[in-house]
């Protein structure tokens, strides 16, 4: 630890607060708050067993400040919002990658309906959910446009009555729109659709069940056929019911599970009595113990637009500030609970189960990737003597065909992984011929030039550049770092035949095993970069060809050329396009439209190349 920090440490107060850990750029890499700052930070700095990524964050930090506040509270808010605007790498990461849906009802209507959503949104509308079962959230709705006849549209009931639609004569709306109900009794209907999704499953049973008869005994077999099916879809919800659960009982069920390295969470989702559901996430976390884990998860999990239930129990105590801050959110009370029996008890039992199922089976697998990845950029600063760990990395290729629509390439990886929205093409503009050293260094240069520029934040200084090629294409671009003045970049280049890694600090090549995670993300940067200027000089050469061939028509000038290459974009499309969808084309009528076929039935496509 450097001496620095120590000493920062030996005068940290022993008061609640908010600590931040910066690298040695002075980024911000993680967030926390403590009710004693004094004994919370220490604890990263003592030697004892500690997972990967902890250790990897620990060895990052070069800094840290900190934010005295009056209590706990004051620290949990201004955590919240200082990880909301630094975003930290290592702070906790809810891994959920599926929306599920929910069924809204804004009472606030004069004639409510029931919709799909799959965001919830503080607009004091009633949300029902999340639906995460082996039935559609469609057939939820199905039943409760059956069984109360609420109205599926999304028309502006005006003063004016409408023509009623057939939804009313087949019995599947009230028809306000048409005057045929008065507010009162719709909203009768309403609010037993919402008894019916808060758990009482009794009355729509019977409607539809008496809806069944009587179609059936008017020889209305298909419509009694499809409420049957509604009816099996409501036996597959009662059958959720947890036994002996009352049916009002309506709470998310949280259970930690940790291995000592890794932790995970599982989410049991009870709504209305029944079993919606569990969640499981990695806990991203350094909290030591259960009851920390517990708390930095759910303060991450509520802090977004979601739906907060009347209870929450779990194996561990809630924090005060937390239970305050959720039940703001909630805009009522919560109880928060730790059952020791009973219902309740076998519930956080099987979200245990969950968690550990998912801690054993699952989640070691997404720590190793994600370590990997880690580790192996942290080996590639140590085996190619860079001057930092390469957070993002930029390599450069160029692609053409004997001199022709040569066009460059950079393919931008961040933390290890590809970052496509970072992709950027160049087309060559000063070069003449086949000149591939010149080709990049006017690609170099032009990207190096947005450096400390007003462009940067379209153009954010990479850590490390990599070059596709050898020593000459890593000398050539060497001159533009000179020539630009460029510092604090690291520079490197790859050699595909042998993958050999030539760096500035020496005249050798470095060759690292074959299996070396460090060498398999540097060649899977590279590969990315030679595919992604692959793909786009063959589109030039495409649009060139297309452009090229059709001059030699008769009758077709720049505006109709132009007219053509902006609807079929390539060769191919055009020679697959029929007499009729070419006539189509602005400009171009039947008969040019025959020559055009015929001309294209003649020529050869050309062949492509790589």
């Amino acid at each position: 630890m450097k001496d620095v920090l120590e000493s920062k440490i030996k005068l940290l107060p022993k008061s609640p607060g908010v600590y931040v850990m910066q690298d040695e750029e002075g980024t911000v890499i993680y967030v926390g708050k403590a009710k004693n700052l004094k004994n919370r930070v220490t604890q990263y700095f003592r030697n004892g067993l500690k997972t990967e990524k902890v250790s990897a964050m620990v060895r990052s930090v070069d800094d840290f400040y900190y934010i005295l506040t009056h209590t706990e509270r004051d620290a949990l808010s201004l955590e919240n919002n200082l990880i909301k605007k630094h975003k930290p790498k290592y702070n906790i990461l809810l891994k959920d990658d599926k929306s599920y849906p929910y069924i809204r009802v804004d009472l606030k209507e004069e004639f409510p309906r029931f919709t799909v959503v799959r965001r919830i949104k503080k607009d004091g509308a009633k949300y029902f959910g999340p639906y995460m079962l082996s039935f559609s959230v469609n057939d939820v709705l199905d039943i409760v446009k059956e069984a109360y006849k609420i109205r599926p549209c999304s028309k502006n009931l005006g003063a004016k009555a409408k023509r009623e639609c057939l939804n009313y004569h087949l019995g599947l709306c009230l028809a306000p729109c048409a005057n045929k109900c008065t507010r009162e009794e719709y909203l009768k209907n309403v609010r037993g659709a919402i008894d019916f999704l808060s758990g009482n499953d009794d009355i729509a049973e019977k409607v539809l069940q008496d809806k069944m008869l009587t179609l059936a005994s008017n020889e209305e077999f298909e419509r009694a056929l499809f409420i049957k099916q509604r009816l099996e879809i409501l036996k597959k919800i009662k059958e959720k019911k947890i036994t002996a659960l009352n049916r009002f009982i309506t709470a998310d069920v949280v259970s930690v599970k940790s291995d000592g390295l890794f932790a995970s969470i599982a989410v049991l989702f009870v709504r209305g009595g029944k079993s919606m559901g569990v969640k499981c996430y990695q806990a991203e976390t350094f909290s030591g113990e259960g009851e920390e884990r517990l708390n930095e998860f759910l303060s991450a999990f509520y802090d977004g637009v979601r739906e907060i239930p009347n209870e929450i129990i779990t194996e561990y105590a809630v924090s005060d500030a937390l239970k305050a801050k959720i039940e703001e959110l909630a805009g009522r009370k919560v109880t928060f609970t730790i059952p020791e029996k009973a219902v309740k008890k076998s519930l956080l039992e099987m979200a245990e189960k969950n968690a550990s199922e998912y801690l054993d089976n699952y989640i070691d697998k997404i720590v190793k990737k994600h370590e990997v990845r880690e580790l192996s950029l942290l080996r590639l600063k140590k085996e190619l003597h860079l001057s930092k760990t390469p957070t993002r990395m930029e390599c450069y290729d160029i692609s053409h065909i004997s001199g022709v629509d040569k066009v460059g390439a950079m393919v931008v990886f961040t933390n290890g992984e590809p970052d496509k929205n970072e992709y950027r093409r160049f087309k060559i503009q000063t070069v003449e011929g086949n000149d591939d050293f010149a080709s990049l260094q006017e690609v170099l240069r032009r990207r190096l030039s947005k450096l400390s520029t007003s462009e940067e934040g379209k153009f954010p200084r990479p850590d490390l550049i990599v070059i596709d090629g050898g020593k000459g294409q890593l000398s050539s671009v060497k001159e533009v770092f000179d020539e630009l003045s460029i510092e604090g970049i690291d520079l490197i280049s790859i050699a595909e035949r042998e993958e050999e890694i030539f760096t500035l600090y020496s005249e050798n090549s470095i060759k690292l095993p074959k299996s070396d995670k460090a060498l398999q993300m540097l060649i899977r940067l590279r590969d990315e970069t030679h595919r992604f200027a692959i793909t786009f000089n063959r589109n030039l050469r495409t649009k060139r060809t297309l452009s090229s061939m059709l001059t030699e028509i008769e009758g077709i000038g720049k505006v109709k050329r132009d007219a053509l290459m902006d609807k079929f974009k390539d060769i191919s499309a055009l020679i697959s396009a029929s007499v009729e969808e070419i006539a189509k084309t602005e400009g171009i009528g039947e008969k040019l439209a025959n020559n055009i076929k015929d001309y294209l039935n003649q020529a050869k496509t050309p062949r492509e190349k790589r």
